[in-house]
């Protein structure tokens, strides 16, 4: 991209694999970025020749173990102090980009938390923990990610601060999209669990799934997003028993 006197001096990293469907918004939505860096997981679709077009720095790495070590790579190749790390089905936004300048100009901290509104089937989810997403997306070039493959986390000293402004999170736009993922990520979650020496047990596979219902529809108020808080409380709580049946499988091949 070409620095303008008007863009933020900051670094956009995204990660990416198979993206077509949502990259060019999503860089689109943080053009006021001095810098915007695409680390590619060897796309199968055009997802490369999206981000090549609309003029980003695109780097190839297909054999990059984890997410973390993609947006390390990218974090690596970046000229700007500053990172913000924006995935491709998230949105900046104006009051991000006023925030993010403010930030860059007077810092307080080394790292900070970004809100996000997150979106499921066309409606915001307010409530059900939803509303508690708050991962470490702005933070100093200094920083790494670490090395797990799911819940991947900044490594920061003492607590990030609080952006005052938010991304907007379509994480789930359909249904085919939340079943692809729920696989992909059950089975990293397992072999990330495995390799820490966890197993799995009876107990855990019959009580944690309804424990999560009854914490996110229930304790953390998600059925005040009516059908939609109804479904994700329902489909976390069928992830949770897919995690440990996965975490029971590894065991059963070993």
């Amino acid at each position: 991209m070409t620095e303008s006197v008007n863009t933020v001096p900051v670094s956009v990293v995204i990660a990416t694999r198979n993206e077509a469907a949502n990259i060019a918004a999503c860089i689109d939505s943080v053009r006021w970025a001095d810098e915007i860096v695409v680390a590619d997981h060897g796309s199968a679709d055009d997802t490369r020749e999206q981000a090549e077009r609309a003029g980003t720095t695109v780097i190839l790495l297909p054999d990059a173990p984890t997410i973390g070590e993609l947006r390390n790579a990218a974090i690596t190749r970046a000229r700007n102090h500053w990172i913000l790390v924006v995935d491709a089905d998230e949105r900046g936004t104006s009051d991000l980009e006023r925030a993010v300048r403010e930030v860059v100009s007077r810092p307080g901290s080394a790292a900070y938390r970004v809100p996000r509104r997150n979106f499921f089937l066309g409606g915001e989810i307010r409530h059900g923990g939803w509303e508690a997403d708050r991962p470490v997306r702005l933070f100093d070039s200094a920083l790494r990610y670490d090395g797990s493959l799911v819940h991947e986390h900044v490594l920061t000293t003492g607590e990030p601060a609080t952006l005052n402004a938010s991304l907007l999170h379509y994480p789930y736009t359909s249904l085919d999209i939340y079943f692809e993922k729920f696989v992909r990520y059950s089975r990293w979650w397992a072999a990330d669990q495995s390799r820490k020496g966890r197993r799995a047990s009876i107990g855990a596979m019959i009580f944690k799934p309804p424990a999560r219902f009854i914490s996110m529809f229930f304790l953390r108020l998600g059925f005040l997003d009516g059908a939609r808080g109804a479904a994700l409380a329902s489909l976390a709580a069928a992830s949770v028993c897919a995690k440990y049946v996965q975490l029971w499988a590894l065991e059963c091949e070993s």
